[in-house]
């Protein structure tokens, strides 16, 4: 066959939204077949009291086996929970490339969302707050999310982290330095944990969460594809 394919994974919350301006790059830049699914109770109208932990990593799985009838190897690029998942991917398939932007190893960055929160009441202040992206974003996920899927992303974090050591394949860490949901020293902490030498750690001075939104994605998205087309990736940490 001699196919390449490419499985790109959201966040907790969230829809290939978050990925898909990553994707477009990738589907004009490579021959690749891309594959960007929206996990059970995701996208754009949250159903996520009707889901689990469980379905989740399943529909994962179950993407990734599609991609494997048409393709020799698969990369995977995993968006903060998406992260989690996709290094569960990789433990358990034979994944060639893994791919972290954001990943939820460590959660909740107080400093940044105070700062963001100061924004906000300041637009409130000036009745411009219906111009604030930030909050615009996610003021919809605060009043549909459960209590109950909350527990199930923390409990997916909490079997997922401890499993870092087991990677072994070439590793493409990415984070945003003013990311309010994923503190930035999240990064360095899944570097320093994966099983493998052959890691790259990409810092962003100017995202935030969204990463594949920031100022500078393009180089972000130059350097992804790069490390998936190289043949051997040295250690840059």
């Amino acid at each position: 066959m001699g196919q390449t394919g490419c499985l790109l994974l959201h966040g907790f919350t969230g829809g290939a939204y978050e990925v898909n301006p990553l994707a477009r790059y990738l589907r004009e830049h490579t021959d690749w077949i891309i594959s960007v699914p929206v996990l059970p109770g995701h996208g754009r109208h949250l159903r996520l009291h009707e889901t689990n932990a469980v379905e989740w990593i399943t529909y994962a799985e179950e993407e990734l086996k599609r991609l494997y009838l048409y393709c020799d190897e698969v990369y995977v690029i995993g968006f903060s929970m998406g992260g989690l998942i996709a290094t569960y991917l990789t433990i358990h398939y034979p994944v060639k490339k893994l791919v972290l932007l954001s990943a939820a190893a460590l959660y909740i960055n107080p400093k940044q969302i105070f700062s963001d929160m100061k924004v906000v009441m300041t637009d409130t202040l000036r009745k411009k707050l219906h111009e604030n992206e930030w909050f615009g974003h996610y003021k919809y996920k605060l009043f549909h999310t459960p209590i109950r899927s909350a527990r199930e992303f923390r409990r997916l974090a909490s079997y997922v982290v401890p499993l870092l050591p087991k990677i072994r394949v070439p590793v493409f860490i990415a984070q945003g330095q003013m990311d309010g949901i994923v503190p930035p020293k999240a990064a360095r902490f899944v570097y320093d944990r994966v099983g493998t030498y052959q890691k790259r750690l990409y810092l962003s001075k100017s995202s935030k969460h969204l990463i594949c939104y920031g100022s500078d994605c393009d180089k972000l998205f130059y350097e992804i594809a790069f490390f998936l087309k190289q043949e051997k990736v040295p250690d840059n940490g």
